[in-house]
């Protein structure tokens, strides 16, 4: 009765407002859950991140480090002179590095690097990584893998690697740097913002598997043969 006494266009913006008002809830509420939502998994996401460095608890038939982080490579060495496992892969070496600039850098472990390396030059992203990890390892047989990559890159690494190959034991060994050891990494710029961009790749990067594993894979490269069929396993399970 009330609205019916109004003049007209009070009538009409009373019954035009409830709409728009119940729209601003629905938006509002839904930017509420989307920010618990990024809130959680990000929460999720630092668990997985590695404080410390702690040796793999068995060993693997084969070693894959991923470039691109300060003593990945090395590490990933002195895991091979431990006898962690039979061969290294470094995947994603630049085009113009040849054998000679990482002996060069590693010159303690030249006679390794003579027998028991092998180098990618064809990755470019970490998805590519998997992607000739995946040739490697079935090249050579192996079923079992110790990762090496550094400790905020280890979780997305993961996602793609067991993605690509479900048939294989991945064993992560995530390095962890000085400025990680220092100091809390949101207290400085660099690492926060690395830590979140870290993030949100993680998430497309889960986002993209999950829709891959029911049959949406919007994204495969033309070159690129799908992984053998097999549920997916929880690699994390086995981080050290």
């Amino acid at each position: 009765m009330e609205i019916m006494n109004r003049p007209l266009t009070d009538r009409s913006d009373a019954l035009t407002s409830a709409p728009r008002k119940r729209r601003g809830r629905i938006i509002v509420g839904a930017l509420a859950v989307a920010f618990v939502a990024a809130t959680a998994g990000f929460v999720g996401f630092l668990a997985q991140l590695r404080g410390t460095e702690t040796k793999p608890s068995r060993h693997a038939d084969g070693i894959v480090v991923l470039t691109g982080g300060a003593s990945r490579v090395s590490d990933a060495v002195e895991l091979l002179a431990g006898g962690y496992g039979r061969r290294l892969l470094i995947s994603g070496v630049h085009p113009s590095n040849g054998a000679s600039d990482i002996s060069r850098s590693l010159p303690d472990n030249q006679s390794l690097l003579n027998c028991c390396v092998d180098l990618d030059r064809s990755a470019v992203n970490t998805r590519s990584n998997a992607a000739e990890t995946r040739r490697w390892v079935h090249e050579k047989g192996f079923k079992s893998l110790i990762v090496v990559t550094s400790n905020y890159h280890m979780p997305r690494a993961i996602v793609e690697l067991s993605h690509a190959m479900p048939d294989i034991t991945l064993i992560p060994f995530a390095v962890v740097g000085d400025k990680w050891r220092e100091e809390p990494w949101w207290s400085n710029g660099g690492t926060l913002r690395l830590v979140l961009s870290e993030y949100v790749k993680y998430v497309a990067a889960e986002v993209r598997v999950r829709l891959a594993d029911i049959g949406l894979d919007m994204t495969r490269e033309a070159n690129e043969s799908p992984p053998r069929a097999a549920p997916r396993q929880p690699a994390t399970a086995q981080a050290n």
